[in-house]
């Protein structure tokens, strides 16, 4: 109801789109998500993805982003989340309540974030991961470990902001700190 599809997004078979959703061109929500398993040790046979992508009610997907639908249960994005152009949500993701998701971002299969959790820019979430509630990532973080509520991260390995910074600034100054040395 009072959801707007642009022309050119993709809504594959037993996917559940809420109200009020805006679904942008070129958005992808429903296709199989990237299941293989090795077969003889040098092929890799496909795992059927049976599950769908259910998404709550005032949810923006932006244009050309691609929300994998589940291996077997359901891909979830809650209501109020805003999602923003070329994103990648793996299968069996659970994306929670009034999240932001800025572009060229990807989470890996089965992670989940909780409510508010904002990841700026090109963020990269390994599978399998917990993002707390209020959880900040800043642009380019890389996530491989489960992060608690709230705080504001940062990096390749994605640490406490405030550490990170000081990481940065003691680089800075290894040149001089070498020649002291």
């Amino acid at each position: 109801k009072e959801t707007i599809i642009f022309s050119g997004a993709h809504i594959y078979h037993d996917c559940k789109i809420g109200k009020n959703n805006i679904i942008h061109s070129g958005a992808i929500i429903g296709a199989d998500g990237f299941g293989f398993a090795p077969d003889n040790n040098t092929n890799y046979s496909k795992i059927s993805q049976i599950g769908n992508v259910i998404t709550g009610d005032n949810v923006e997907i932006g244009a050309n982003t691609t929300i994998d639908r589940a291996r077997m249960d359901r891909t979830v994005i809650k209501k109020g989340t805003k999602i923003d152009n070329q994103v990648q949500i793996a299968h069996n993701v659970q994306v929670g309540e009034d999240c932001l998701i800025a572009a060229q971002t990807g989470i890996a299969g089965s992670s989940s974030l909780e409510n508010h959790v904002v990841l700026a820019g090109q963020v990269g979430v390994a599978g399998h991961i917990v993002i707390g509630a209020g959880c900040i990532l800043t642009a380019k973080s890389g996530i491989a470990k489960n992060l608690t509520t709230g705080g504001v991260y940062s990096g390749r390995h994605a640490i406490p902001h405030a550490n990170h910074m000081r990481e940065l600034a003691t680089q800075r100054k290894l040149p001089e700190m070498a020649r002291e040395l």
